[in-house]
């Protein structure tokens, strides 16, 4: 295994994951702790408001940490390219080949790296989480959307432009729901957060019986349906609750055994908000993953795996600051 050298060993780093909703960042030591948090809204308007977020918070944690801070490593919610500066795309965010590196470091003065949040997740449970006894994984971060990151002989994979490991966009039935990205029927579209929502609210809209306990619990009101709601009902052993995540996991593990005629890694971690459901959406996941399993029987099968660090994005931001 390749790994790559990680310097900065007695200093701090500042790692930001910025999402579509929030702003979480912290300071980062060698070892993956996390030792000041700070949390803040996303704007959801302009560039130039969503970088001045981003900024002010790594001023605070900066200021905090002092002389001790080396770096800044940013985890964002997009394609980003081969030198680790630019957001060329981002399907839930307002940036459009946008040089974040560059507007960041000029107004703070630290050496500055950018990278897919996904990328810093999957490297942090790669380091310090779940994949820590692999040298090939992969990571899906099933929240808003589904990301991906992919380490290979134990470097994170980016593909010739930096935009490599976004399974979330493979396209999984053409035709299918329209996309943020502008395309239909990508992967994310059934197996996110938000595709649990779309099927929790129009379960509860349909008046069906079994709906009773989601309705319920949301006031009457279908559109106010969270995931959360769901996962909590599951947990209580809801079975209208219990067969949604189960169709979610279905369609994760589906998507896992195509990922495993490509990449055939041995461990997927699978973190995000709605791993919180843990095997109420990973056993489903498991066994829809042998099922389409090329060559099961006759093949190594890879583990599938909850995440094991919560603050993934802002740890891998900070440690993807300390690798060249």
């Amino acid at each position: 295994m390749h790994m790559p050298t990680r310097k900065y060993a007695d200093r701090l780093t500042v790692g930001v994951d910025v999402g579509g909703t929030k702003i979480a960042a912290g300071l980062v030591d060698f070892d993956g702790r996390v030792h000041e948090r700070m949390r803040v809204e996303t704007p959801d308007t302009t560039t130039e408001q969503i970088v001045g977020a981003i900024v002010e918070v790594t001023r605070q944690l900066r200021d905090r940490g002092g002389a001790d801070v080396a770096a800044v490593g940013i985890a964002a919610a997009g394609y980003i390219d081969a030198e680790r500066s630019t957001v060329l795309f981002a399907p839930n965010i307002v940036w459009r080949n946008t040089p974040l590196r560059d507007l960041v470091a000029a107004q703070i003065g630290l050496p500055v790296v950018v990278e897919n949040d996904a990328n810093a997740a999957a490297w942090a449970e790669f380091v310090f989480g779940a994949g820590r006894d692999v040298s090939d994984m992969m990571m899906l971060t099933v929240g808003t959307g589904l990301g991906g990151g992919v380490v290979t002989d134990g470097q994170l994979y980016r593909g010739s432009y930096g935009i490599g490991g976004e399974v979330g966009h493979m396209r999984v039935v053409p035709g299918g729901e329209r996309c943020g990205c502008g395309n239909r029927g990508c992967w994310e579209k059934y197996a996110s957060g938000s595709a649990l929502v779309r099927e929790a609210q129009a379960l509860a809209s349909s008046g069906a019986p079994r709906a009773a306990a989601i309705l319920e619990r949301a006031d009457g009101d279908p559109t106010a349906v969270t995931g959360q709601m769901v996962t909590e009902l599951a947990g209580e052993g809801d079975p209208a609750s219990v067969e949604l995540l189960a169709g979610l996991g279905k369609w994760l593990g589906e998507g896992i055994a195509s990922c495993a005629a490509v990449l055939d890694p041995a461990l997927v971690v699978v973190g995000g908000g709605v791993a919180d459901a843990d095997d109420l959406l990973l056993d489903p996941a498991r066994t829809a993953f042998a099922a389409q399993l090329t060559g099961r029987g006759y093949r190594p099968e890879l583990r599938i795996e909850r995440a094991r660090l919560g603050l993934a994005g802002i740890v891998g931001a900070g440690d993807l600051a300390r690798i060249d």
